[in-house]
């Protein structure tokens, strides 16, 4: 199993290496999607795939040919279920016993013990931390499901919205949107409502369950940490793209309403949130340039880099040998006969005695079905162990017994074993309420030496209901009495079995306890618990942050204590006391826990700070702090606008400048075209309206000189182009004004309307009287109905007074 896991892990790191080295800053977001998910998939499934002999890279032995034919050097007796265990001989050598038994002796000193001890204990510690975090994901659907279901909620079609309090940032999981929409504005609350709705959509919890999954069976692997972070940035930078499609949306203001929105929280990991942390990157591939086509070369390089690694790691496909008959018979009826390949109640043991404990593995005789488990026992168990010479040692405990057979050459022993299940103690499980107990389960009742007293412990504590999991991960663990009496000496009455469980593995104990309650925390849950003590949360930290006044995020007084939430989200963002006696020394002090895990996700530090103030802004706000990291802006962005004469620049100039794209040579652009000392608000109204040289010089083509910034911002926002000019030019009206045009457009005044009024005899209507008929609703259907009705002018002012009179 352990060569599988790593195995896993290796192709998991090298999709991820893949994917940040060519896919990373692609915009293919969806693809990108599709190839996160394909590569975990397959990372699990390749390594199970055999690979074609002609195609491996690994060097593999060919099988020998079975054969029947008698062995002169060493002659294996073939052990099936029909030979009785005490009378199972050893493999040994027909020609030199000795020589053999040394050879075997050495072997196993000088390697096996050591290596048994090391799989037996990474064995252990890799299902205690699967043990932790599976556990940890099922609580958080839990507590998902429970705020889902118990809360109150507005159904919107398939979604439905489930309104939270305090200050917690919105997420999604499911169809349930989590809000509080008290905290924002309608605008930012429609946007919010959008982009959940669009992961809702999509499906993308789907991508962060299969993350999360992953890490509980990887958790010791960090590639795959950063592989679910990488998950779950793909999926915001595909919301956010999605968002932005619709019309409606600003991008300035969608972008705005990200820095309102992500408040700092300690976040459920298997919702899609407003992850602070991910907020500059989100801003910068928002405003990136789309991919190009032709790099879709990189997505199927993905294919032979698999190939090769699958080539190079698998094992390859056995290879097909001939067997005579009677051998092939001998084989298929042994074989047959084990129809529990995972039976552990007998196979091979490999001991090793040191000082007065036996260290004994045991291990599968089937190649085929590969398997080993150890444990260690005291040497008083064993009175009489076979020396030197082949013999029978049984041990005896509550939950069966077994029968070794074998021997012992110094300190080193091996052989075969029996075990046999005790069935009053099964029959004793069974009326204990813990059932279907299989002969696997009663090894490890042995292993563990589980005994009947153990089991009436654990019901006299309340434990009634203990399933066989359960028992087998307190005994591993040692949960004894005096564990759950400190427990439940805390004030904590009610832990479940995988609670327990959980506090031992991490080691949580009454000293711990009573530190944290010490440091402020008296009525801390066990969940907290568990995630202080996962994070190394100690009361010296606690009092660390505490000496320096942070208030806490529900805006009490500096002298209030953040709450556990708040605690365990300063440990995962790294903040500290120094961290924080920084920003005081450098002016910011009673800082807001919103505030501080702000600057700390964005990386503002004080010497960040510092450099504004050299270069003139001493007076920054907090929130001046943290727009400007977000958008990216330096001193020495700053330092560029004022090379151009851009002197005392305000910090709602420098954001607005960066927010556009406005860059220097976005400037000298229109220096060059002589728009020189342009105003920020200047810059900013050609920016957002996009006026570039071209579009002023196809006004300058015909005849447009000199244009002012109003002039070009009236054209533009009204989407009057150079089409548009050159179509009244051809129905006899040149050197139309830039008001005029305005006024034309404004009033949705074509060249089709004038030819109207052309046809019944009006051809030399001024510029003054279109936007009169226009403004009036005179067309040539109303003049040609007034004619017939009598009243006959060739003056088109008549008309307008006409319909003003009767209107």
């Amino acid at each position: 199993m352990i060569p599988y896991l790593l195995h896993v892990a290796l192709l998991i790191s090298v999709c991820l290496l893949f994917y940040k080295l060519l896919l990373q800053k692609e915009t293919f977001y969806r693809l990108n999607r599709v190839v996160l998910v394909f590569c975990l998939a397959l990372a699990f499934v390749l390594p199970l795939i055999p690979i074609p002999q002609q195609w491996a890279l690994r060097e593999v032995s060919k099988a020998p040919e079975v054969s029947t034919q008698p062995q002169k050097a060493y002659q294996p007796v073939i052990i099936t279920p029909q030979n009785d265990v005490s009378n199972m001989p050893v493999a040994k050598p027909a020609a030199s016993p000795t020589s053999a038994i040394k050879q075997t002796s050495a072997i196993t000193n000088q390697s096996e013990p050591l290596m048994h001890s090391a799989i037996k204990w990474l064995f252990y510690l890799y299902w205690i931390g699967v043990a932790a975090f599976g556990l940890n994901f099922l609580l958080q659907i839990i507590v998902l499901l429970y705020q889902a279901y118990t809360k109150p909620a507005i159904k919107d079609g398939k979604f439905r919205i489930v309104e939270l309090y305090g200050d917690k940032a919105p997420c999604s999981f499911g169809n349930n949107i989590f809000i509080n929409p008290e905290k924002y504005d309608w605008d930012t609350y429609s946007q919010i409502l959008l982009h959940e709705k669009i992961h809702i959509q999509q499906g993308h919890s789907f991508d962060i369950l299969i993350a999360e999954l992953v890490l509980v069976v990887q958790w010791f692997n960090p590639f795959a940490w950063i592989y679910r972070t990488e998950v779950e940035n793909n999926l915001e930078f595909l919301t956010d793209d999605a968002v932005l499609e619709h019309k409606e949306i600003e991008r300035e203001s969608y972008q705005m309403s990200l820095l309102k929105v992500s408040a700092p929280h300690l976040s459920l990991g298997i919702t899609t949130n407003y992850n602070q942390s991910l907020l500059k990157k989100r801003i910068v591939m928002m405003n990136a340039k789309k991919s190009n086509i032709h790099i879709m070369w990189k997505y199927f390089f993905l294919v032979p880099l698999l190939g090769v690694l699958a080539c190079a790691l698998n094992d390859p496909a056995a290879y097909s040998m001939p067997v005579n008959t009677s051998a092939k018979n001998h084989l298929q009826t042994t074989k047959d006969t084990d129809n529990r390949p995972d039976d552990r109640t007998q196979g091979a043991w490999f001991a090793t005695i040191k000082n007065d404990k036996v260290h004994i593995e045991f291990k599968s005789n089937d190649d085929d079905h590969n398997w080993s488990n150890s444990s260690t026992f005291n040497l008083s168990d064993f009175p009489a162990l076979p020396k030197d010479q082949k013999g029978e040692f049984t041990l005896k405990r509550e939950a069966g017994v077994i029968v070794f057979n074998g021997k012992f050459e110094g300190n080193e022993g091996y052989g075969h074993y029996k075990f046999t299940a005790d069935k009053s103690f099964n029959a004793f499980l069974t009326s204990q309420g813990i059932t279907e107990i299989e002969d696997g389960d009663s090894f490890a009742f042995f292993s563990l030496n589980i005994k009947k007293d153990y089991v009436l412990m654990l019901q006299k504590n309340g434990f009634k209901d203990i399933s066989k999991g359960n028992l087998i991960a307190m005994s591993a663990l040692k949960v004894d009495e005096p564990y759950i009496a400190m427990w439940k000496a805390n004030g904590f009455n009610d832990l479940s079995p995988n609670e327990l469980v959980s506090g031992k593995a991490l080691g949580i104990t009454s000293e711990y306890v009573n530190e944290i309650r010490k440091a402020g925390y008296k009525d801390i849950s066990f969940n907290q618990l568990v995630s202080f003590k996962a994070q190394n949360i100690t009361g010296a930290y606690i009092n660390g942050l505490r000496k320096n006044k942070i208030k806490n995020g529900s805006g009490a007084g500096e002298d209030s204590l953040p709450s556990a939430n708040e605690i365990s989200s300063y440990k995962a963002m790294n903040i500290d006391s120094a961290y924080v006696r920084s920003l005081a020394a450098a002016g910011y002090r009673n800082i807001s826990y919103n505030q501080l895990t702000t600057l700390k996700a964005l990386g503002i530090t004080a010497a960040y700070t510092k450099s504004f103030k050299e270069v003139g802004y001493t007076t920054l706000t907090l929130n001046n702090l943290i727009t400007l990291k977000s958008l990216g802006i330096t001193p020495a962005y700053i330092k560029g606008f004022e090379a151009l004469g851009y002197k005392n620049l305000t910090v709602n100039n420098v954001t607005t400048l960066k927010s556009l794209g406005i860059t220097e040579d976005y400037i000298k652009g229109f220096e060059a075209m002589g728009y020189k000392n342009l105003s920020v608000n200047n810059l900013s109204t050609l920016k957002s309206l996009d006026i570039n040289e071209e579009y002023i010089k196809s006004f300058e083509a015909l005849g447009y000189k000199n244009l002012s910034i109003n002039n070009l911002s009236s054209l533009k926002a009204l989407g009057i182009n150079e089409e548009y000019v050159k179509s009244f030019e051809a129905i006899g009206y040149k050197n139309i004004p830039v008001n005029s045009l305005s006024s034309l457009k404004a009033m949705d005044i074509t060249p089709d309307f004038v030819k109207g009024f052309k046809d019944i005899g009006f051809t030399d209507i001024s510029i003054n009287q279109l936007s009169s008929l226009k403004a009036t609703g005179v067309t040539p259907a109303y003049i040609t109905e007034m004619r017939g009705k009598g009243f006959n002018s060739n003056d088109v002012e008549k008309y307008v007074r006409l319909k003003t009179a009767f209107n």
